[in-house]
């Protein structure tokens, strides 16, 4: 009889941050993905996070390290972002879990995942995606909603990654690939050099991040900054099929 392990895929975004300290009893261990393409905040917020659950947090990462690295490596030409999801979500989230995983085949695994109380039919799919584990989502059990969540951390005296309050509706990477043209044009204004170094990157593998237009030929006006704009990246990135 294999032995339990319950593991908190922390994503260093709020929801996931209150869902992991509603369930930390239930928690073995609490696992954050890191990116280099994440806002510098955002180690300090793990950290913060760490001290409030009274755990450490175990940061594991791909060799590959960015998301430019894990576009060029996923064939180098014609695609960052689709249908069948993003490449460096692929490469450096899912890849990196499955790796993980196949450390501890021995053990019988649930997941707590950060999912509010309005993706509950999103949070019914995980079986589907990943049956050879048991998934908690917190956040839903007691029906707290993103804005709830927000007001419980900001009770606990954490101050929430700088991309939040930049304007931005989750921490992911900077110059997320699966944003739309109301986030790359926020992107352009606040981070140009993020910006123009994924337009580059676009032309040089010919493929867009945006479906139809190139970031360097993007109107700075089109699109809306409205949430979401891009869910937080983690689990659901993972089989979300994106149009």
């Amino acid at each position: 009889m294999k032995k339990p392990l319950r593991i908190a895929w922390f994503s260093a975004g709020v929801s996931s941050a209150v869902a992991t300290k509603l369930a930390i009893g239930e928690i073995d261990e609490i696992i954050y993905t890191h990116i280099d393409d994440q806002h510098p905040d955002t180690l300090r917020f793990v950290k913060e996070c760490g001290e409030w659950f009274d755990r450490p947090i175990t940061v594991i990462q791909s060799n590959l390290g960015s998301v430019e690295n894990a576009v060029l490596a996923a064939g180098g030409r014609g695609y960052i972002n689709g249908p069948g999801g993003a490449a460096c979500t692929r490469l450096l989230k899912r890849r990196t879990r499955k790796e993980w995983e196949r450390a501890h085949e021995g053990f019988d695994l649930t997941y707590f995942w950060g999912m509010d109380c309005s993706e509950s039919e999103r949070a019914g799919r995980l079986g589907d995606s990943m049956p050879d584990q048991s998934h908690r989502c917190p956040l839903i059990e007691q029906g707290i909603t993103k804005k709830t969540a927000h007001e419980i951390l900001k009770a606990s005296g954490i101050k929430r990654p700088a991309m939040y309050d930049l304007g931005y509706h989750n921490n992911n990477c900077v110059g997320c690939v699966k944003g739309g043209m109301g986030y790359w044009n926020r992107i352009r204004r606040d981070f140009p050099t993020v910006f123009n170094s994924r337009a580059l990157l676009e032309r040089r593998v010919g493929a867009s991040c945006i479906r139809g237009v190139y970031l360097d030929e993007l109107d700075p006006e089109r699109g809306r900054h409205e949430p979401p704009i891009v869910d937080d990246c983690g689990i659901m990135c993972e089989f979300r099929r994106l149009t």
